[in-house]
């Protein structure tokens, strides 16, 4: 049915929409009906188990549950008669007779409390059956079933909303029990720790850990809330702190556009590391005859090496050094690395900074060692950097391509829409040389050889090519270069190919023609796609893909690089690279560059500036001799991180912003303490292009200033006459500069949290989906960019037979410097290990847990070993983020042509047992 259908609502007609229950429309009418089982939120189902939310329909002999129950025309509902509301009593005084006492509860202040509040019921006449032992096992959830009712929301939160099928029931009748697997405890099922039970549970049977003593008793009530978004990956969450005394003691979903309330474990339990005993609060400044060869420097106690400074002198220092050196030998002698964890603000004005303060266009950041070749392929196939669609649109796909990407471990809450597309019917291929979560969900997981994706992508192409599925009508209006693109895929038949790739030839053809028949389809990449020295390569066949099937600008298709720190988005649009001003306009266009001169007021370099790794190496030359990082750590994550290190220990000048003691900053001639993310306020966009707004929570620990006051101090010192005076005055200013902030203000910000661009106007919401016109180009049409197979940089040989493979875990973010520090995370991952495939293993005479020794051609690490089936073998996967085994001292810098983007993804290896080794020496 379409139509409204009217009925009756305790005397007054009333309309419902198709598909809404008498709950829904009582709620919209200000009439409220007890609910425990249906919890209002996306993604969730009524139950109608908890009988909480009973109404009275005239005619019918039996009482209905308001959530699941909808109105029929000429229904007549009594939401609020007698026999409603004893019943409703009845409910809850035999709910409330097996809770714990109202003063020992887990959450005096439940959604269960509230109700029995409003209703009246306080205690129960009825006896209080045996109740199970808590469980303590994990260290970030307290299960607490004393105050379990059965509601089953933590099943629904677990199976249908995060899609993680942990939680579960098992028993029959009084014995009936909420389990985890196989009634393991919680802190040794396969919880990955979103905390969607916890935020579901309407009683505190599930509780955060910070939130109940050891007795699970509540303690810590927080005594406000502050609404921000998560500092962590690409995805965006919204989410509340919950602060007590000026401490996060919990964090909760909110609905913003990105996680609709979901959160992952990093953004759920990964906070306190704002409040850690190693945050800096001090200026500090290295001590004379103190040199940067001895950098064993304890994070806790810096005063070995430095020594505190008062903001002038450390100013004053940091300004003077970076001074001498421009005005001595030259613009090109100094650079920056800015920060893709600070707002769109801070990175605006560092670029800035170096831009018109340094004079060169020497500034770079971390999107050059993630998907710089992702930005490259699309800046010259679309004429954009950014999605074409968010990553919600998958609820949209008929079909879905995963390549290069472990969204499970990376962009959790992104991850869940893509497994309830597949429980909605929606295909899945996933492709990666390593096995993973998100293969459970799939049609066909596709475990290519590694450093292959060429030629496994050009065999779908020549699929649709060759076999006329393509849109002849598409690729006539909106592309160019389509026979270039054919005439190339001729020599990549996936007969040939499939001995390349390690992929059969039936599945090739079957992915290629499933995805080209779709009438939806959308592609998601992460940096197994980008970090090769084809990884720009890897990034046009996948555009090739999109065009060539006219797969983008329609609901449910589109192109989404997953993009990988919570700002790396809005860093990249404000310009903190170094070939590009705001909105990607190029530095080396003469007319852009006189616009920016006129807003700046001054000369601009014409000349693009140097990358990440191409500064080290001029460091190294002897080029560049004074840098000023901010946010950074390229001691922990610049490829063959030994030469990274030695070339900061050779640098004349070194200022460090950060939040703590990095690596990097051990080598710092200055080092300023910044301010974390929940003491700011600044905006920040995520990979769906969505602009949102952070807000203060905390205030700063000690002596530690805000990130925009820093950079525009240091701005004064060298010469520039800078007076912003909030971070709104900055976002006026990135408004003049960046055509893709329009309709977007501060003010609208503060009032909506989110705005996605392009945004017509202010009063208008912005476009999720985008080219569904034409393109961004000169011509307004896509470009064909053909690929051919380009190998991996250094391939395994008798010396080094493995492969080395680097990426993130779940737990931990980056380089670690933050979630090393979160109490909660550090916990569940402690310690760095190596995974290999069991077989693997055996053949090196390893146990899991035992240590081992990696080595390439540039170094060696000791580390744990971990059995991991998912990991093929011949190879080796380490995370990067543990500074007692850095993975980037084993990996190879060599760099894509295009992108500049060093291969992380693939090195030749070999892999020792430890205690077999020096046994034999």
């Amino acid at each position: 049915m379409s139509e409204p259908i009217r009925f009756f609502l305790d005397g007054t007609e009333v309309e419902a929409a198709p598909g809404e229950t008498i709950w829904q429309v009582a709620q919209r009418h200000g009439v409220e009906i007890p609910h425990l089982c249906w919890l209002p939120k996306p993604g969730y189902r009524a139950d109608g188990n908890c009988r909480a939310c009973m109404v009275e329909i005239e005619g019918e002999r039996v009482l209905a549950a308001s959530c699941i129950r909808r109105p029929i025309p000429g229904m007549k509902v009594q939401a609020a008669s007698e026999r409603a509301k004893v019943s409703r009593q009845m409910v809850f005084e035999l709910l409330i007779g097996d809770q714990p006492e109202r003063a020992a509860a887990h959450d005096p202040d439940s959604r269960l409390w509230q109700w029995a509040d409003a209703l009246d019921v306080s205690d129960s006449r009825f006896p209080r059956r045996a109740q199970p032992a808590p469980d303590r096992s994990h260290p970030a959830m307290a299960v607490q079933l004393d105050a379990c009712i059965h509601c089953n929301l933590c099943v629904r939160a677990c199976r249908e909303v995060q899609v993680n099928d942990v939680i579960g029931m098992a028993g029959r009748g009084h014995g009936e029990k909420i389990v985890f697997d196989f009634d393991d405890p919680m802190g040794r099922s396969t919880c990955v720790a979103c905390g969607e039970c916890v935020q579901a549970c309407p009683t505190g049977a599930l509780m955060p850990a910070s939130l109940v003593d050891q007795n699970g008793a509540y303690c810590n009530a927080p005594d406000r809330q502050v609404e921000s978004v998560c500092p962590y990956c690409g995805v965006g969450c919204q989410l509340t702190y919950h602060i007590k005394d000026d401490h996060i003691v919990a964090v909760e979903g909110k609905d913003g556009p990105a996680n609709h309330n979901r959160l992952c474990v990093k953004g759920r339990f990964g906070f306190d590391y704002v409040h850690h005993p190693d945050r800096l609060t001090e200026p500090l400044i290295r001590k004379d005859g103190v040199g940067k060869d001895d950098v064993a420097i304890d994070p806790a106690n810096p005063l070995t090496h430095f020594r505190v400074a008062s903001w002038d002198e450390a100013l004053d220092r940091a300004a003077a050094g970076l001074k001498r050196i421009r005005d001595r030998d030259g613009r090109y002698a100094l650079a920056g690395f800015g920060s893709a964890k600070g707002s769109n603000e801070e990175a605006y004005l560092f670029q800035k900074l170096v831009r018109t303060g340094f004079g060169s266009n020497n500034v770079d950041h971390c999107t050059r060692l993630c998907h710089a070749s992702s930005v490259a392929a699309l800046m010259e196939g679309i004429g954009s950097g950014a999605v074409t669609a968010p990553f919600t649109a998958a609820a949209d796909a008929e079909v879905i391509i995963i390549i290069g990407a472990r969204p499970t471990e990376n962009h959790p809450v992104a991850a869940t829409f893509f497994k309830q597309a597949t429980k909605r019917g929606a295909k899945l291929f996933v492709m990666d040389p390593r096995g993973q979560v998100m293969a459970r969900y799939a049609t066909k997981m596709l475990k290519f050889k590694p450093g292959r994706d060429v030629a496994l992508l050009n065999a779908l192409l020549h699929t649709i090519v060759e076999e006329g599925l393509y849109d002849r009508q598409y690729v006539q209006a909106h592309t160019d270069d389509f026979e270039k693109l054919r005439e190339h895929v001729r020599d990549y038949a996936p007969e040939k190919m499939a001995e390349i790739c390690g992929i059969d030839t039936a599945t090739l053809r079957e992915v290629a023609r499933t995805y080209a028949r779709a009438k939806s389809a959308i592609i998601f990449w992460g940096m197994g796609i980008s970090q090769h020295v084809h990884g720009t390569d890897n990034a046009r066949c996948l555009i090739a893909l999109a065009l060539v099937t006219g797969q983008v600008g329609r609901p449910g298709t589109g192109l989404h690089p997953l993009r990988g720190q919570n700002n790396v988005q809005g860093a990249s649009d404000v310009a903190l690279i170094p070939m590009f001003y705001p909105d990607y306009q190029s530095v080396e266009d003469p007319n852009i560059r006189a616009k920016f001169e006129g807003l700046w007021q001054t000369s601009l370099d014409p000349k693009r500036g140097l990358t990440v790794v191409e500064i080290m190496d001029a460091v190294h030359a002897g080029q560049i001799k004074g840098m000023y990082i901010m946010g950074e750590n390229p001691a922990m994550s610049d490829p063959d991180v030994e030469h990274a290190r030695a070339a900061l220990a050779h640098l004349e000048h070194l200022v460090v912003q950060d939040l703590f003691l990095t690596e990097t900053a051990k080598y710092a001639d200055v080092v300023l303490p910044a301010s974390a993310w929940p003491e700011k306020d600044g905006t920040v966009t995520n990979t769906n292009r969505q602009v949102q707004m952070g807000r203060t929570a905390l205030p700063m620990p000690g002596d530690a200033r805000q990130d925009w006051w820093i950079i525009q101090e240091l701005a004064r010192r060298i010469g520039l006459g800078w007076s912003y005076t909030h971070p709104r005055d900055v976002f006026a200013e990135m408004k003049q500069a960046m055509p893709s902030l329009n309709g977007i203000t501060w003010e609208r910000l503060q009032r909506e949290s989110s705005v996605t661009y392009p945004c017509d106007a202010e009063d208008r919401p912005g476009h999720e989906i985008v080219f569904g016109e034409g393109f961004p180009t000169k011509s307004g049409r896509g470009r064909f960019v053909p690929a051919a197979i380009v190998p991996p940089a250094e391939e395994p040989d008798a010396e080094f037979p493995m492969v080395l493979t680097t990426g993130r875990q779940l737990e931990h973010w980056h380089t670690g410097a933050m979630t090393r520090r979160a109490s909660v995370l550090d916990e569940i991952e402690p310690e760095a290990v190596a995974s290999l495939a069991p077989a693997e293993l055996r053949r090196l005479g390893i146990g899991p847990g035992g240590r081992i020794r990696v080595t390439t051609r540039r170094g060696s690490i000791e580390l744990k070993a971990r059995a991991d089936s998912a990991v093929a073998p011949g190879m080796v996967f380490i995370p990067f983020c543990y500074a007692e085994a850095p993975a980037n001292v084993l990996t190879n810098p060599q760099l894509d042509p295009f992108g500049k983007i060093p291969e992380y993804k693939f090195c030749a290896a070999k892999v020792e047992s430890v205690g077999r080794r020096a046994a034999a020496e």
